[in-house]
């Protein structure tokens, strides 16, 4: 758990009791998540690590990312734990041939979803840890232009897509 969330419920647990050593009733809210590091309007859904199906190849990553911010982000970069390194990939057509061309950068339109998905873009994640098995979840973070970044928990799948 980061330590702004940790400070945020030791916070909301004790407000009642500061409170009422004062003789003042504390308003009822719902409990506040911490606010995520990245802006605000920025989600992934849908995550998940398809394992490879040979021990030692990469794993692929896919999710969707959705921008319901102010303006324009642009996605530099996705980290999976377990993962040494990771690449951003999409499969690109010419001539008739599909070719994987590295993404160093996505940018999403205020209003639109980016999916990462089979056949299309993807995130390489290399040299995964053994611990990694399937029907597990592990976590992704997506780091956007600026430095903001956003994480979501992800589901491994077996290789072929299936738990």
């Amino acid at each position: 758990m980061k330590k702004s969330a940790i400070l945020a419920s030791i916070v909301l647990a004790a407000t009642p009791l500061v409170l009422g050593g004062c003789q003042q009733e504390a308003a009822k809210k719902e409990p506040v998540e911490a606010a995520p590091d990245a802006k605000p309007g920025l989600s992934v859904a849908n995550a998940r690590l398809v394992l490879p199906a040979v021990r030692g190849n990469p794993g692929a990553v896919y999710f969707e990312v959705t921008n319901n911010g102010a303006g324009e982000a642009v996605l530099v970069g996705v980290a999976v734990t377990g993962a040494q390194e990771t690449m951003m990939h999409d499969v690109v057509d010419k001539g008739g041939v599909s070719e994987m061309s590295m993404l160093d950068k996505l940018p999403i339109a205020r209003g639109e979803t980016a999916s990462f998905a089979p056949g299309g873009k993807h995130v390489m994640a290399m040299t995964l840890d053994p611990s990694l098995a399937a029907g597990g979840k592990t976590e992704i973070t997506l780091t956007f232009a600026g430095g903001d970044k956003l994480s979501a928990e992800a589901a491994i799948e077996a290789p072929g897509g299936a738990n």
